[in-house]
Parts: C-alpha cells; structure tokens; sequence
C-alpha cells in the first residue's frame, strides 16, 4: 500500500491507497478542498464538521445529478439503437424485395430471349 499526505481546509491527512494511485487520490482531495474553500467563504467559520458535512452533500447532489443525466442519456442511447435495429431490418426487408424483384425479372427477359432466339418453326404464332 502506498502512502500520500492530503491537505483539506489547511490540515494534513496522511492516507493509503493502491500502489499507482497517488496521483489520483491527491486530485480528489483537491476537489474536495475547493468545495470546502467555497463553502467557509461562503458561511465563515461554522465548525469543521458541519463545512465537511455541507461539502459532502454538495457532493452527493452533483453525483445524483449526473447519475440522473447518465439515465437518461442510456435511455436515448436505447431508443437510437432500437431505431437503428428497426432501420436495418426495414433495409434488409427491402433488400429481399428487390432482390426477388430482380430475379423475378432476369427470369422473364430470359424467356423473352429464349423465344426470340429460338428458331422459327418453334415459335408461337403471333397474336393479331
């Protein structure tokens, strides 16, 4: 375990964490300060326990927002997924149409061309 010492509201906090993730526990104890900084410039000198609690509610509001908008982006994300499935599957429908539609007519310009090229005598006489 690695060891890191933090500074919150000017006091030091010695901490351990995960090897390799100093660095990141540093940054979230600097956030941190900044919401308790904002907050004794905001109120003064209310007593540390209850900046520290004010701070950590600030937090969890920001969190409850951001899992809030997080829902409701996963929820469009579905929707366009859907969309998109339902778009491939109409592609797709349409493909096979067509593609009947093209075989359907190789086969009848096929026997026009068997009937014009084949010789006289095994022709249908012509309607008049």
């Amino acid at each position: 375990m690695a060891q890191v010492t933090v500074t919150i509201d000017g006091k030091a906090y010695r901490m351990a964490c995960e090897e390799g993730q100093e660095g990141h526990l540093i940054d979230l104890a600097t956030q941190f300060d900044q919401y308790v900084n904002h907050l004794k410039g905001q109120f003064g000198e209310i007593g540390d326990l209850r900046i520290t609690v004010m701070a950590g509610i600030m937090i969890m509001d920001e969190l409850a927002e951001m899992k809030r908008r997080l829902a409701g982006m996963e929820a469009e994300l579905a929707t366009l997924r859907q969309g998109r499935d339902t778009a491939l599957e109409s592609a797709q429908a349409r493909e096979e149409r067509l593609t009947d539609a093209i075989a359907e007519l190789t086969e009848r310009l096929n026997g026009i061309s068997r009937k014009l090229t084949a010789p006289a005598s095994q022709r249908a006489p012509a309607e008049t």
